[in-house]
């Protein structure tokens, strides 16, 4: 054994517990670490030949590495949708390290039946029904892409093909109808080859992202009988707008469609009592994407995906081996996902919702939405900014009063970054170029908010 290796297994404890140490700094500091730092050249470090050990790793990384690490852990990180990390939820994020458990199979461990235990807490979260079943995966574009693959299969059922037998070419045209599809459903079209040329763009409601359904319903008629797929939105990325999952559910008495919905944060508005009306029609979805690292506030990478046709996933998925058994009446997560290795993702999620429960995660989700109302109400005051749509649920969408251009609002989200008090990202709503600010890390508060605020008052004068 490498004598630095057989060091640091006899030292283990030590090394650790610096790790631990180290690490409890960061999190306790990570209020007033720079939100963001800039791109930053180094110059390359050879591989080495002769290691230094755990503990001169550990310094070298703070050292070489750390300080160029953006604070998106902490309450201002406002970009994308981007939670933090639950303390519990990083404690099981460390034991699912130490066990390393490849949750594939349950022939060797119990961390297929904890994941199945998440899942049913999550099932019962969203209020989805008994026959939704689900897999974790790594992200909203993984669980996108395993709703759409289950989709493609159940089209070719309708048409007398199996696509995972006899490959994509054997479907034909596939319509993809949608509003507001998010960029992982164009993503996931392009590797399920069905090409992101298959999306038809459904007009939306004026003044909105939500689809308009009587014109759903026109695009559906005009397939004449054809089977499709049908991506509605439970959260749209810019204004968090919702679609009407009820009155597009009721559509399939007419016509043959499969309905995914994207709730990826969305989905969340469940754990709300203001808010759960919007993703009323949530459980009549054929398969549903949500993601976990965002707003259930657990570590990267964690996602999950629920369908009723599990027939059809491991019809897709099925990874039928001597040493890994044929899929079962209640197949393992091998059968039912892209990965045959995989992390025990489920183990931060049974963590936190085991430590905090239902209540505790409903509290982070009211009150992230009423600070973004905060910070609505304040951008609303500015002189400057002007809110592009209404604060919904946990997105504010603004932009320059006068003279939106791209330069103008770049140069704002760049003053907002090397401020270090926050972060914000750019988008498009509309056709205006704009900013918006997500909130949905459990750390934020109001303080938080009049900080950004301020920031963005200095920018935008």
């Amino acid at each position: 054994m490498d004598p630095k290796l057989a060091k640091d297994l006899d030292t283990l404890p030590d090394l650790l517990d610096g790790v631990q140490r180290y690490a409890a700094q960061v999190l306790s500091d990570i209020a007033d670490r720079p939100v963001a730092t800039p791109p930053h050249e180094r110059d390359p470090m050879p591989l080495p030949a002769d290691g230094i050990g755990g503990a001169a790793a550990l310094e070298l990384f703070c050292d070489r590495w750390a300080p160029g690490f953006s604070g998106s852990a902490g309450p201002r990180y406002l970009g994308f949708v981007t939670g933090g990390s639950t303390p519990a939820s990083i404690a099981g994020d460390w034991l699912t390290s130490a066990f390393d458990q490849n949750a594939v199979s349950r022939a060797d461990s119990a961390a297929v039946d904890l994941e199945r235990e998440v899942m049913d807490w999550l099932r019962e979260l969203f209020g989805l029904t008994p026959e939704h079943r689900g897999v974790f995966v790594s992200g909203a574009t993984m669980s996108n892409l395993v709703g759409l693959a289950i989709a493609r299969e159940w089209v070719g059922e309708q048409l007398g093909v199996s696509v995972a037998q006899d490959g994509v070419a054997a479907l034909g045209e596939l319509p993809v109808l949608s509003g507001s599809p998010h960029s992982s459903i164009h993503k996931a079209l392009s590797v399920l080859g069905l090409g992101r040329g298959s999306i038809r763009f459904v007009p939306t409601v004026a003044d909105r992202e939500a689809v308009d359904v009587d014109r759903l319903a026109a695009e559906l008629a005009a397939l004449d009988g054809r089977p499709a797929i049908v991506v509605a939105n439970a959260g749209t990325v810019n204004t968090v707008d919702f679609d009407d999952l009820r009155a597009i559910a009721a559509l399939r008495s007419r016509y043959p469609f499969w309905l995914h919905v994207d709730a990826a944060f969305g989905g969340f508005a469940a754990l709300s009592p203001e808010h759960a009306h919007l993703v009323a029609g949530l459980a009549e979805a054929d398969s549903v994407c949500v993601d976990l690292h965002k707003w259930l506030n657990v570590p990267y990478d964690s996602a999950v995906q629920f369908t009723r046709r599990r027939d059809l996933q491991v019809r897709v998925f099925q990874n039928a081996a001597a040493y890994l058994g044929m899929p079962t009446a209640d197949p393992d997560p091998v059968h039912l996902a892209p990965e045959s290795s995989r992390r025990l993702r489920a183990l931060p999620a049974w963590f936190t919702l085991a430590a905090y429960g239902w209540r505790g995660h409903r509290e982070i989700v009211e009150r992230d939405v009423a600070l973004a109302r905060e910070l609505g109400d304040r951008i609303s005051a500015m002189p400057h900014l002007r809110l592009l749509a209404p604060v919904r649920l946990n997105v504010v969408c603004f932009t320059l009063r006068d003279n939106p251009s791209h330069e103008r609002v770049d140069a704002v989200v760049r003053s907002v970054a090397e401020s270090g008090a926050g972060f914000l990202t750019p988008t498009v709503y509309k056709g205006t170029p704009a900013l918006r600010a997500a909130f949905s890390n459990w750390r934020t508060t109001s303080a938080d908010v009049a900080r950004i605020a301020e920031v963005l008052r200095a920018a935008a004068d």
